[in-house]
């Protein structure tokens, strides 16, 4: 993803152009899943689920994902990409209904291609704001239509610069933030013990993520099995660590169902999340969507109470916010609201990129801790993208993504950013040495 160009710094080029957009249908790095019907108790039939499918537009609780490459050619030869891509729990909480390959497409091919063919490429934030901004009888294009093609076009202007993406970021939305590697966060999916031992070999910043998405079999009636998890990884991480060092943060998502097993009831809900915090020590513990709320306010106006209570009991638990926190209104809303300490942005929820820049710099500069995430159901294209936006935002955490096989992600997303901070220091080196020549 990043530009042959990118060491030397080649020069903006006014003349290049968009000659064709391509839009073809891919495969993403997992699955989508009916979060509704994992909730109500659909159980595993090896890897796929037993039972029927509750959310609209599903036709079974586990289904392939689907995602749409899309390619900006340019007049000088060059190829920008980016990928279409939804969430893995598609049309729940607050989301849009799920999309389809060919439903993008052709919003691709009606409302996209006409405003490109022909455009000059010269930055990226204008061009992708009006992308983001377009209206089909008017609704705002798919979400899934919008980060896809904004993706591609903050390629095509690191392309044309001769710059990374991250430098593009850094540059037109004046960040003012050094581009470095952002803190990694892998999940583990279903193979919640062989995945923290990877975890812990490869060192990873964050981890486990835990995929705990239902009470009796994740969670525990009485929450009893993720306190006994939350316990394993501590002793996991202490007898498996080379060095004394590692500390990484302890996040899990639990998908709501601490809400359901202790009836929503506050009280019992803080005391819990101290007894995880007990188990968890001496490692930050950060627990992801303890309780659904059901709407956009309800959830801000708990989450608010929640943590008024951690905080008055001295309960060291971070509130992570991530469903009813779809957009960049959600996230604005939240945010002033003091609603959590952490800030789920979940990029293919937020359409245009330029949304989830946007986000992230709020966050960071409301003093609130900004995670610049997505699912597991993206691609390799998208997770590149994300790693860029993370660093040039200055994002407290990145996921790795695509897929629940830890390995793959990890090497994705953190080899992305590695890679990115060599090229802008090489840069550096190469221009500190031509300055030096010409004196």
């Amino acid at each position: 993803m990043n530009s042959t160009k990118a060491l030397r710094g080649g020069g903006q080029d006014d003349t290049v152009k968009i000659v064709d957009v391509i839009a073809v249908p891919v495969r993403t790095g997992f699955y989508r899943d009916d979060q509704a019907a994992i909730l109500a108790g659909a159980t595993h039939d090896v890897f796929l689920y037993t039972g029927s499918s509750r959310t609209p537009g599903f036709t079974a609780v586990r289904e392939p994902g689907i995602a749409v490459s899309v390619m900006l050619v340019l007049s000088d030869g060059q190829v920008a990409l980016g990928d279409c891509a939804e969430v893995q729990y598609a049309g729940a909480a607050g989301r849009a209904p799920i999309a389809t390959a060919s439903g993008i497409q052709a919003q691709i091919e009606n409302e996209v291609i006409p405003r490109l063919i022909g455009r000059s490429v010269t930055a990226f934030r204008e061009v992708a704001e009006e992308i983001d901004g377009i209206l089909e009888d008017g609704r705002l294009l798919g979400a899934p239509v919008r980060y896809g093609v904004t993706q591609a076009l903050l390629h095509a202007a690191s392309l044309v610069g001769g710059v990374t993406m991250a430098e593009i970021i850094q540059r037109e939305y004046h960040t003012d933030i050094d581009i470095a590697v952002v803190p990694l966060y892998a999940q583990s999916g279903d193979d919640r013990y062989t995945s923290v031992d990877k975890m812990i070999l490869k060192e990873v910043d964050v981890l486990p993520h835990g995929l705990i998405n239902q009470v009796e079999s994740k969670l525990g009636p009485d929450g009893g099995l993720l306190k006994a998890y939350v316990g394993w990884i501590r002793e996991r991480i202490l007898s498996l660590r080379s060095r004394p060092e590692y500390t990484p943060r302890l996040h899990f998502d639990t998908y709501g169902t601490i809400g359901i097993a202790f009836g929503n009831d506050l009280d019992r809900i803080a005391e819990y999340l101290r007894e995880l915090a007990d188990a968890a020590s001496p490692f930050t513990l950060r627990i992801e969507h303890p309780i659904d709320a059901g709407s956009r306010q309800a959830q801000i106006d708990v989450y608010v109470e929640l943590r008024r209570m951690l905080a008055e009991r001295a309960i060291p638990v971070h509130i992570v916010v991530d469903e009813w926190c779809n957009t960049l209104e959600d996230i604005e809303l939240f945010v002033a609201a003091g609603a959590a300490d952490v800030i789920h942005v979940k990029t293919p929820d937020l359409g245009g990129i330029n949304n989830t820049i946007q986000a992230l710099i709020h966050v960071r500069r409301a003093g609130l801790a900004a995670y610049c995430g997505g699912t597991c159901n993206e691609t390799d294209v998208s997770a590149r993208v994300s790693a860029h936006i993370a660093m040039a935002c200055g994002a407290d955490q990145v996921l790795a993504k695509p897929g629940m096989g830890v390995d793959e992600s990890v090497m994705i997303v953190g080899n992305e950013m590695a890679r990115t901070v060599a090229l802008v220091a090489g840069r550096r080196r190469w221009t500190a040495e031509q300055e030096r020549d010409a004196q």
